[in-house]
C-alpha cells in the first residue's frame, strides 16, 4: 500500500505569517522538571498559520465558522494538476483537464518555494474561473500558496466567488515534490466553534 505524504508546512517559531498576523511560537510553559513528571507546551498563532483552511466566517461575518463545515469535504479523492509559471490563475489554465467525478482540486504553481519568508507576489485565483469549477463539481480547492486572492487585495473577489458557489479553502499546502493524479487526502481542521480557520495536517496518498 502507497505510503501518506505529509504536505503541510512544518511549524517552528520561524514560519512566516501574513504579515502583521500573529506570529507562531511553541514553548515549554511547564517542564517535567517543574511538574515532576511531564512537560507540557504552550502554542501562540494565528489560525491561517502555515496549511490551513478558512472558514466562510474569515472574510464574512455572516459566514459559517470552522465547527460548521461539513469533515467530509476534507477527506477523500483529490486531483493535483499543475499550473506553473501563470500570472493568474484562469481557465485557460484548466480547460484542458477532465474533472469529472472529481471533487478534490489541488494546484501545484511552484510559486512559492522559499517558505522561509513570505512571498513577494502569488498568481490568484481569477474569480471568472470559479463558476466554472463549481459546474465541474468541485467543491474544495487547494493551492501551494497563502491565499487564492492577491497579497493586497481588499475586496477578496475570489474568496467570495469560491464561497458564493459553494468551494471551500485549503491554503499553504507543501506540493513541490507531488506529481500530478490521483489521491486520497486528509486535511482534517480543529474544531475551532468560532473559528475564522483553522491549521491542518495535510497528506497525500497517491491511488
Amino acid at each position: 500500500m502507497n505510503r501518506w505524504i505529509d504536505v503541510s508546512q512544518k511549524l517552528t517559531n520561524e514560519i512566516p505569517v501574513w504579515p502583521g498576523d500573529t506570529p507562531f511560537s511553541y514553548q515549554v510553559s511547564w517542564s517535567k522538571e517543574e511538574s515532576g513528571s511531564v512537560n507540557v507546551g504552550q502554542i501562540n498563532m494565528s489560525t491561517h498559520t502555515g496549511t490551513h483552511i478558512d472558514a466562510p466566517f474569515h472574510f464574512d461575518d455572516e459566514g459559517q465558522c470552522v465547527i460548521d463545515l461539513d469533515v467530509n469535504l476534507y477527506i477523500g479523492d483529490a486531483l493535483v494538476v499543475h499550473v506553473k509559471n501563470a500570472k493568474r490563475i484562469e481557465l485557460k489554465e484548466l480547460a484542458h483537464l477532465s474533472l469529472e467525478g472529481v471533487t478534490r482540486l489541488l494546484i501545484r504553481t511552484d510559486a512559492w518555494t522559499d517558505r522561509t519568508s513570505f512571498p513577494a507576489t502569488i498568481p490568484p485565483v481569477d474569480p471568472e474561473l470559479v463558476p466554472y469549477l463549481a459546474k465541474q463539481g468541485i467543491r474544495l480547492l487547494g493551492l501551494d500558496l497563502p491565499s487564492v486572492d492577491a497579497l493586497d487585495s481588499k475586496e477578496l473577489a475570489a474568496h467570495h466567488a469560491l464561497h458564493e458557489n459553494g468551494i471551500h479553502i485549503l491554503e499553504g499546502l507543501v506540493l513541490d515534490e507531488i506529481e500530478e493524479g490521483m489521491y486520497e487526502l486528509a486535511a482534517l481542521p480543529l474544531p475551532l466553534v468560532e473559528g475564522d480557520g483553522s491549521p491542518v495536517r495535510a497528506v497525500l496518498r497517491q491511488k
